[in-house]
């Protein structure tokens, strides 16, 4: 042997170990034996109810992502169909201004063609077109561009669309436009 202390230090720390659990062993004799059942009993409890909430956590974080994954594969194309928009309002733009002569005629049934497939298209994947024309206003829906005096529209209903709106399934992509009546114009107006 060495009288090296530091060599004799992984001896000391193992017989240390030893005397620690011999000391355990023997207080845990020293004990009632209902002392140590209920210490027992209050240890298994404390363990189930960890048990249980790490389950529940477990359970908690696979709902989350499933309801994750649904939402991905449910509003994924958002970025998509925003973009596809504008596409589609080209469209709607290019057939308001297109000449209506004979000559024509060809030209503006593809690009008639082109918006109804477009228009196919985004409905196929869930994407809805809001017209709120004569509908109650919804700022929820809505962006009020501007409010107008109408005779045939009573106030707080959309009196003018200015761009149509859409929807992805539920979730709003784009407000649609829109002007907001006042009411029948005033008579009685002081200069």
């Amino acid at each position: 042997m060495t009288d090296d202390p530091a060599a004799q230090r992984p001896a000391n720390d193992a017989l240390d170990d030893a005397d620690t659990a011999e000391d355990f062993a023997a207080a845990a004799d020293d004990l009632d034996p209902q002392t140590r059942i209920a210490e027992l009993e209050a240890e298994l409890a404390d363990a189930k109810d960890q048990m249980l909430r790490a389950l529940a956590e477990v359970e908690n974080i696979r709902r989350r992502a499933d309801r994750e994954r649904g939402d991905a594969l449910k509003y994924g194309a958002a970025g998509l169909a925003k973009e596809l928009l504008g596409v589609a309002d080209n469209l709607a733009r290019a057939l308001e201004s297109a000449p209506k002569d004979e000559a024509s005629k060809g030209f503006v049934t593809g690009v008639e063609m082109t918006a109804k497939q477009l228009q196919d298209a985004l409905t196929k994947h869930h994407v809805r077109r809001l017209s709120p024309l004569g509908e109650k206003m919804d700022a929820n829906l809505h962006q009020a561009m501007m409010e107008m005096e109408s005779a045939a529209h009573p106030a707080g209903v959309v009196a003018q669309v200015m761009q149509d709106g859409y929807v992805l399934h539920d979730r709003l992509l784009r407000p649609a436009m829109v002007a907001v009546s006042k009411g029948p114009p005033s008579v009685n107006k002081t200069v």
